[in-house]
């Protein structure tokens, strides 16, 4: 493990000594060169105490692709994420904010100040862009860092919250009262989505939120019932499009209120798309809950059955705060068990029966966390099997923009025998302010209930702002 010893070493063994005569280029390469040596070692000392991880002696951290703006941008943010006294009431006042029927003062759409202020921190932190052109130009930025491509959902949505019994979009009741409405909900939905993949290049990925289409389509998931064709007609619509464009759909889990569902729907997607091997839609499987080992187990026999690529997008979960309490594990660590069974299940074709007594199905993971010791474990067991000539199944990585980027750049860092890193993207949705506050919303949440992750996250975004001040002393 590197100590801060390591920056004792001869600088002349380095090849940092400085010429007895020098001229002004040579002393000032000289004393860059030394500089930049002293500054990442400590940087990397530091980041070795924090962490309890090997680091490589001289090399950048991590964050060190990070552009300066969003690198301080991250901090102000996390500085609020990272003290529960200013977190709490910033969850408060976004939670008031989310109601578009909200007075002038507190109306992000109508009050300009309130709405530059939220936009140039937590919006532009966690989300794309209120334009295409703008949408665009942060999944350019997100190339350019390194990643594989972005994930792009458009913002609208209803979280049904348990507690109230009611769905709550931005500028729509998910109740019956609206029924009237569902054609146009329907239609600006399908109309938000294809502008969403006509963003898309080939290899990015749409995260498709179904329950923005309105309260039709809502009632229909919650109560079991036939869709509404108009809506069954987008659905495949975008599937053939994304197909066309070589890009994926991961469809989104939402609130349990709706999910089984979108469960249903999704299923009969990919018996239709996800054929000869290939996948082109996922579902999203909830860690979190205690079902979705059995949901899945379901899905893999459904896939067997009929033969079809089952696409596995699996999460921790996103809804504490409205899903019903008694769904979810009781404790952190029991989700993050069940998160790790379920990911190296999938990677070693090893899930209950599958694999052993009957055939593992045809599969694709994504493997979507903030959690560094699940990915790392992941990409190390996809390695070892690879090498090994072991069955396993193709895995990306998925991070929120804005969001543990730590994690993120690190990934990228893990290059095989061949230097090729793995496959990571950024989740960020776009759409405007109004449109996104519930999207920022649950990331405040998030945040708030991974305090330690958030802390952590603060302390290296704070190390890496040292270590370029010390570049520049």
């Amino acid at each position: 493990m590197t100590t801060l010893s390591t920056t004792t070493r001869s600088r002349a063994a380095q090849g940092l000594t400085l010429t007895l005569r020098p001229t002004s280029r040579v002393r000032r390469d000289s004393l860059i060169a030394l500089v930049r040596y002293s500054s990442t070692n400590a940087a990397a000392a530091l980041e070795a105490t924090r962490t309890n991880t090997p680091v490589v002696k001289g090399a950048e951290t991590p964050l060190s692709e990070l552009p300066s703006l969003v690198l301080y941008r991250s901090l102000l943010v996390n500085s609020i994420s990272s003290r529960p006294w200013l977190l709490i009431p910033s969850l408060h006042l976004l939670q008031k904010l989310s109601n578009p029927t909200n007075p002038y003062l507190f109306n992000v759409d109508r009050n300009p100040l309130l709405r530059g202020l939220l936009k140039h921190t937590f919006y532009k932190q966690f989300c794309a862009g209120e334009t295409g052109a703008e949408t665009q130009c942060t999944m350019k930025s997100l190339q350019d860092m390194g990643f594989k491509g972005t994930i792009l959902t458009f913002a609208k949505e209803t979280v049904f919250d348990a507690k109230t019994g009611k769905g709550q979009g931005f500028g729509i009741e998910a109740s019956s009262s609206n029924e009237c409405q569902w054609c146009d909900n329907i239609e600006a939905w399908r109309e938000g989505t294809v502008k969403t993949v006509d963003l898309l290049r080939e290899g990015d990925q749409l995260a498709v939120k179904m329950t923005g289409a309105g309260p039709g389509v809502c009632d229909a998931f919650a109560n079991g019932t036939e869709l509404p064709k108009q809506f069954v007609d987008a659905c495949h619509e975008i599937s053939q499009k994304c197909k066309d464009r070589g890009a994926y759909i991961l469809i989104d889990a939402e609130s349990q209120h709706y999910q089984w569902g979108i469960f249903r729907l999704g299923m009969e997607l990919q018996q239709k798309f996800n054929t000869d091997g290939k996948v082109v839609l996922y579902n999203t499987y909830q860690a979190y809950l205690k079902s979705t080992y059995d949901t899945l187990a379901k899905h893999l026999q459904a896939a067997l059955d009929k033969n079809f690529t089952l696409g596995i997008k699996v999460v921790r979960g996103a809804y504490m705060a409205s899903d019903p309490r008694s769904l979810i594990h009781d404790t952190k660590q029991d989700t993050d068990d069940a998160y790790n069974q379920i990911a190296q299940g999938i990677l070693r074709q090893e899930f209950r029966s599958f694999g052993t007594t009957k055939p593992f199905p045809s599969a694709q993971l994504l493997l979507a966390s903030h959690n560094k010791e699940s990915l790392v474990k992941a990409h190390e067991t996809h390695q070892e099997r690879t090498k090994a000539g072991l069955p396993t199944v193709p895995v990306k990585f998925a991070q929120l923009h804005g969001m543990s980027d730590e994690v993120s750049f690190g990934l990228l860092k893990l290059k095989d025998d061949a230097g090729v890193a793995p496959e990571v993207y950024k989740c960020t949705t776009w759409g405007t302010l109004p449109e996104c506050m519930a999207y920022l919303t649950r990331r405040a949440i998030e945040n708030r209930d991974a305090a330690a992750r958030t802390l952590d996250e603060y302390s290296a975004l704070k190390s890496e702002l040292w270590r370029r001040l010390a570049f520049w002393r």
